[in-house]
């Protein structure tokens, strides 16, 4: 029997994790002010707004006792993302940036969900501090607002394993400290030193601070915000593409593995059979664009050779890792490769980085699970369990990636059913469901790299918006709360 729901502890926490967010709204007032920008107090007043209702909600919950379950877990993780979202919205809304309540919204989660799906057709008509706030909301979502949050503040005196369990992706968790609190201050070191990298790579590569900066913010988070309307197709540079290509690729690696490789525990990143799946379709899929993309009716030479390749690379890395960044329009590929990356899409790379979809460990693991079916089919008195990384799979772990990725499937087609209704066209809506759920950004036709979200019904903004927070909280963790069993005693 569940115990009474500690509405307490979640106010209090959740009042907390506003002042952390107030905190992020100042730096962009910084940013503004940097730039002799007249929008700065758009964010001190967004900041004090996030003060006085965090405060609000901490004195409410002062004598909370310190104890959570799964309720508790699950209702924090999904309103801290929607919290945030309205409250990291208000800049946009209120200084006219994005002056419907919608846009700004929409823009603003698919921010902190790190999807990248913009309704903006001229970006670089924002001011700096607003450009900052809409990559900086990647960041702050990329690792998950509640590791960061648990790296932050070990004040919160109680455990949050139950937080970490729930906001956390993947069906495996690798266990990189005995508390969960050094676990999390772990990742967000590691976190720290691919931005800084990327960061100073950028600059090398010849763009400013602040541009090297905000797409650092959204390549590692894989988020796909940029400063630019054409993207990274702004930068003619093959060095800056590449830099990015390469760090898109290592944000789709499990963060754990960069700390097991830091202490020299290689037989841990060796056997992983995620990370040789993942740089394995990586490789695989760059191949299959490369080739597809290949004229054979023009002559050769080394240069075109040399930007297909990194243009196809630079495409699948993208998408692969559901960052969403562009050097090209893909609708313009052969409508093969159109499949092809609603194909990444859902698979998404690895559990335990910033990427969505259904990430490559539970695929990995269906693949087997069909596998060892057909060899009990033949073999019907043997026992042949399913291993992975040299260690046996529990069968209730196997059961419940086949029910993740059966509910992720259905989902789509249900959600491609509910977007056609709302008036958008078949390729707009299976384009847009598959990227929105699995936290993308550019879809097919209208809502592909070349275009945006922003003319699309307002109903399909508000479905798409609750599709996004779907695909980062990894689907059960928001649709338990609609179960009624869910809240009894």
């Amino acid at each position: 029997m569940n115990k009474e729901f500690n509405y307490k502890l979640v106010l209090k926490i959740l009042g907390s994790l506003l002042l952390v967010e107030s905190i992020f709204i100042l730096t962009s007032a910084i940013v503004s002010s940097i730039y002799n920008e007249n929008d700065w107090h758009y964010f001190v007043k967004t900041s004090l707004i996030a003060i006085v209702s965090g405060s609000i909600f901490i004195l409410i919950g002062k004598d909370a006792k310190k104890t959570i379950g799964r309720r508790e877990g699950s209702l924090i993780v999904t309103l801290i993302w929607i919290v945030f979202s309205f409250i990291g919205m208000l800049p946009f809304w209120l200084s006219g940036a994005i002056p419907s309540f919608t846009n700004a919204f929409f823009e603003t989660i698919s921010g902190f969900t790190t999807t990248g799906a913009s309704i903006l057709n001229d970006i670089e008509s924002l001011s700096h501090g607003m450009l900052y706030w809409r990559s900086l909301t990647h960041w702050i979502g990329g690792l998950g607002i509640i590791v960061i949050s648990l790296a932050l503040l070990p004040m919160f005196g109680f455990s949050g394993i139950q937080l970490f369990g729930a906001e956390s992706s993947g069906p495996t968790k690798d266990k990189i400290h005995p508390k969960i609190t050094g676990t999390a201050k772990r990742l967000w070191y590691i976190y720290m030193g691919l931005t800084f990298s990327e960061t100073v790579l950028l600059k090398i590569g010849g763009m400013n601070w602040f541009d090297a900066v905000c797409h650092s913010f959204g390549t590692i988070a894989t988020g796909g915000f940029s400063t630019k309307q054409a993207s990274i197709a702004y930068w003619d540079s093959p060095f800056i593409q590449y830099v990015i290509a390469i760090f898109m690729v290592l944000a789709g690696i499990n963060f754990s593995l960069y700390y097991f490789g830091l202490k020299r525990r290689f037989d841990k990143v060796s056997k992983n059979e995620e990370l040789k799946f993942y740089l394995s379709m990586t490789t695989i899929f760059t191949l299959v664009i490369f080739i597809s993309n290949i004229d054979f009716s023009l002559d050769f030479n080394l240069r075109g050779i040399e930007h297909n390749f990194r243009e196809s690379l630079f495409q699948v890395s993208s998408i692969y890792t559901s960052t969403g960044y562009a050097t090209a329009d893909y609708m313009n590929y052969h409508p093969f490769t159109w499949f092809v990356f609603l194909t990444l899409m859902i698979i998404g790379a690895s559990a335990g980085s910033t990427c969505g979809g259904i990430k490559s460990v539970r695929i990995l693991l269906v693949l087997k699970y069909c596998y060892y079916e057909f060899k009990r089919i033949i073999h019907p008195k043997a026992v042949i369990p399913i291993s992975y990384s040299g260690q046996t799979v529990k069968q209730e772990i196997a059961t419940k990636t086949l029910a993740f990725t059966l509910l992720f499937l259905v989902s789509i087609a249900i959600g491609v059913v509910v977007l056609g209704i709302s008036g958008m066209n078949f390729t707009e809506s299976i384009g847009g469901m598959v990227s929105c759920i699995g936290c993308v950004g550019p879809g097919l036709g209208a809502v592909g790299p070349a275009g945006n979200y922003a003319n699309i019904p307002e109903f399909s903004k508000w479905f798409l918006s609750f599709v996004m927070l779907l695909g980062r909280l990894e689907m059960f963790t928001v649709l338990v709360l609609f179960m009624p069993v869910f809240w009894r005693k």
